[in-house]
């Protein structure tokens, strides 16, 4: 069953492969319609009902776009609807938490330092608290408050901060920040879903039974999609947070993530005010760079407490001691400790190395049992660890990592139901 642990790795690849295509016709489609949206004139003689047009020049041709505030009086023949590269991305995006973070658990979303929780509990905690911020957020914004837009935005980043700072006492601090981008994409989808699109429809289905929309469904799904806008570039960043440690390894995390809500709040209002005016505020970037200046410092102002005690007697599930009981496993370990440590510890020996890469330890028995599949991936099958094979992997020990795992058996069939 060895092949399996490359098949899901694969399969791993090619779903983020998709996220990120789907993600980036999601991104690029609403930062063009808000700046369209900002960039729109007043047309002397425009058609009845268009509120404003933009002439655009791209790729050799150009473009007359016009806007109807409500609805044009016929339904055109020809309409697209913008809304399954957002699906699309939701959908890729929780299969790839669920690739990495639910069947990897035990590595990447538990921190038993933190909490003591099961696989199955880890799960329903992730799972559940996706729902939580769609269903409150969708409250705020149907209530009184709905007609309060800035008070409903600061309201909005309370629930982040909240979120944040739950997440970061609850997951590894990768898995926190990246759930956190989740919770927040899953609002956005959920605009889309529930809100944006059946209003549109509504105002479809008006049309073509000869009605007058209604303007206030116009107004509801443009609140909707401005906070959308307003919340892209925090998701970007707490989607690409697992790969630098300085974001996710300090337990100020939290107060980071919070801090990058309020860049994307700044860097949007420029670019927003630029398309809107012709010229945007040059303080925004001013503030910018004292928020990155800030969160550049909680990023090693303090550390969590070094955990390796914790790491030693954390006692071992049934398969990671079917994996230290395999055959070849002190070889392995010695291997491990020998060539891997010096930066994968809790303070790294490696000169330049000051965070553990991707905040994986290897230090402990624990600690090699919890990687198993990583290491035979990375050091075994292939050789993308070392990077540039630096402490001189000979390839007899990859060969004794990949029997070693192989050995193991069913390890990866315990993993994948786990």
């Amino acid at each position: 069953m060895y092949d399996f642990a490359i098949l899901w790795d694969w399969i791993a690849f090619v779903v983020r492969w998709l996220h990120v295509i789907t993600a980036m016709a999601w991104i690029g489609a609403s930062f063009f319609f808000i700046a369209l949206d900002l960039g729109l004139r007043k047309a002397p003689h425009a058609p009845e009902g268009v509120f404003g047009e933009e002439w655009q020049v791209h790729g050799g041709g150009f473009y007359h776009i016009q806007k109807y505030l409500v609805a044009p009086e016929n339904m055109p023949e020809h309409l697209i609807w913008h809304k399954w590269q957002s699906y699309i991305t939701w959908v890729s995006g929780a299969a790839l938490l669920m690739i990495v973070y639910w069947a990897g658990a035990e590595l990447f979303l538990i921190d038993p330092a933190k909490a003591d929780l099961s696989v199955f509990m880890a799960i329903v905690i992730s799972a559940g608290s996706l729902t939580i911020g769609w269903i409150a957020y969708d409250f705020l914004c149907k209530s009184k408050l709905g007609e309060s837009p800035t008070l409903l935005m600061v309201l909005l980043f309370v629930i982040l901060v909240v979120m944040a700072w739950g997440y970061n006492g609850v997951f590894t601090g990768r898995a926190a920040l990246l759930h956190l981008g989740a919770f927040t994409a899953t609002i956005m989808t959920a605009n889309v879903f529930f809100i944006i699109m059946p209003n549109q429809r509504i105002v479809v289905a008006d049309l073509k039974a000869g009605r007058t929309p209604d303007a206030k469904y116009g107004k509801i799904a443009k609140l909707r999609s401005t906070h959308n806008n307003y919340l892209t570039l925090p998701v970007i960043f707490l989607m690409l947070s697992n790969h630098y440690p300085l974001a996710f390894g300090t337990q100020y995390s939290w107060i980071i993530a919070s801090l990058i809500f309020l860049t994307g709040v700044t860097i949007r209002h420029y670019f927003n005010t630029l398309h809107s005016t012709g010229k945007g505020p040059h303080w925004t970037w001013a503030v910018t760079v004292v928020l990155m200046i800030i969160i550049a410092w909680l990023s090693t102002a303090n550390t969590w407490d070094q955990d390796y005690d914790v790491s030693e007697a954390q006692p071992l599930s049934a398969h990671q001691e079917m994996l230290v009981a395999s055959a070849g496993y002190e070889e392995v370990e010695n291997i491990v400790l020998g060539r891997c440590s010096m930066c994968h510890g809790r303070e790294p020996s490696w000169d330049g190395i000051r965070w553990a890469p991707k905040g994986v330890f290897l230090e402990t028995r624990y600690d090699i049992a919890r990687a198993a599949r990583e290491i035979y991936l990375q050091a075994g099958v292939s050789h993308a660890m070392p990077p540039a094979n630096i402490t001189e992997l000979p390839e007899e020990d990859r060969a004794k990592i990949v029997k070693w795992y192989r050995n193991a058996g069913t390890v990866d069939v315990v993993q994948a139901s786990n």
